[in-house]
């Protein structure tokens, strides 16, 4: 698989987006009805800042009409979005089936898959949760996360059957895909954002810092990981982990999924991202715990580029909000690299600052989703 397939997704601008929704939505409804399904009012996974990542499909919450049981409706009509819907049926099946995992997580039950009327609909349960992670005590948090680690660590494709069994479902990142991805993401992010020296230095040293590394990255790959390994697609249910997104799941290094998550959680929550990162160096040694810095500055330079590139498609004051996240972004790369700490207070300044250019529906989808809602 290249990197560019793994790693980089169109996205759409916030007219072409809501254009889509609404048609899209209008033309739905009356097959998701017939299916018999009935939408709630509110759709957080289709507001407010959503249109940056969603492409073309919607993602809906609603309830079965003869039983009430709350579901997850994903549906398209998008070949593009047909492709992901189909993938992640596929890769959940597939990923539960694989006879060299020492274990899995947990998926959530599917209710009904179909292709009818130039639609394909999936509608899995939804999951919920007795406590979102967020509000459990820290050290549970902790143990949490590193069980959903361990999972990933667990699916290690050793031989040429288990490489030959993922590489068309799932695929498999090389340190080579790595370097090319960052180096799409620096040239991307510098023509986005052309005049930001600041960005230009960090992205710089970032490569050259990947590219130093490459064999330390190397030693590393080969594992189950997720693009996207963040709260939003993760949910605990008595101490059992449940993934709900399967369409990021491919083999590559192993540190990076626990990069994306501890990177969500400089923002969230700086004491858990100390506690992991400190577990690794204590416990797996320095070579480990330089690959965990690697991993954290390549999605790191994954996140600037969305962010970059998302400046064309912003006005008003999202447009100020995505100036500050690059700013911040930026600022926590140069600190990974240097090896340092950032200190709280630009956390929480941050934090302050964005909340207060947000809007009233970005902050209440913003709430839903630190609730763990997302399916």
């Amino acid at each position: 698989m290249r990197a560019k397939e793994t790693f980089v997704s169109l996205r759409l601008r916030q007219d072409e987006w809501e254009k889509y929704r609404e048609q899209e939505l209008k033309s739905a409804r009356p097959l998701i009805e017939a299916l018999g399904f009935v939408l709630d009012p509110k759709q957080p996974q289709i507001g407010g800042e959503r249109y940056l990542m969603s492409g073309h499909k919607l993602v809906l919450l609603g309830r079965r009409r003869f039983d009430g049981k709350r579901v997850v409706i994903k549906v398209s009509s998008n070949p593009e979005g047909i492709r992901e819907i189909e993938k992640e049926r596929t890769a959940q099946e597939v990923l539960h089936a694989l006879n060299f995992a020492v274990r899995t997580f947990f998926s959530p039950e599917e209710l009904l898959f179909t292709a009818r009327d130039g639609y394909t609909l999936r509608a899995t349960a939804f999951i919920e949760q007795d406590k979102p992670f967020l509000t459990r005590p820290l050290e549970e948090q902790f143990f949490l996360a590193l069980r959903a680690f361990e999972t990933q660590e667990g699916v290690y494709a050793t031989t040429y059957a288990h490489a030959h069994t993922i590489q068309n479902v799932f695929g498999m990142v090389s340190v080579q895909d790595y370097l090319e991805a960052f180096e799409e993401f620096r040239k991307s992010s510098l023509e986005s954002d052309p005049h930001n020296k600041e960005l230009a230095t960090v992205m710089n040293r970032a490569l050259e810092f990947l590219r130093q590394h490459r064999t330390v990255i190397e030693r590393y790959c080969g594992f189950l990981t997720h693009h996207d390994l963040s709260l939003h697609n993760l949910r605990v249910v008595h101490h059992d982990i449940y993934l709900l997104d399967h369409t990021s799941i491919y083999f590559g290094n192993k540190y990076e999924g626990w990069a994306r998550f501890i990177n969500f959680m400089t923002q969230y929550n700086p004491a858990l991202e100390k506690m992991l990162v400190q577990y690794v160096r204590e416990n797996r040694g320095e070579k480990e715990y330089l690959d965990l810095r690697l991993m954290r500055v390549f999605k790191l330079g994954l996140l600037l580029q969305f962010h970059t590139n998302a400046l064309t498609k912003t006005s008003g004051k999202l447009a100020d909000i995505t100036r500050l996240r690059i700013g911040f972004w930026t600022t926590v790369m140069s600190a990974i690299l240097d090896d340092k700490e950032l200190p709280e207070k630009n956390v929480a300044a941050f934090r302050d600052a964005q909340e207060a250019l947000r809007t009233e529906e970005e902050k209440s989808r913003n709430r839903e989703a630190l609730k763990d809602a997302k399916h």
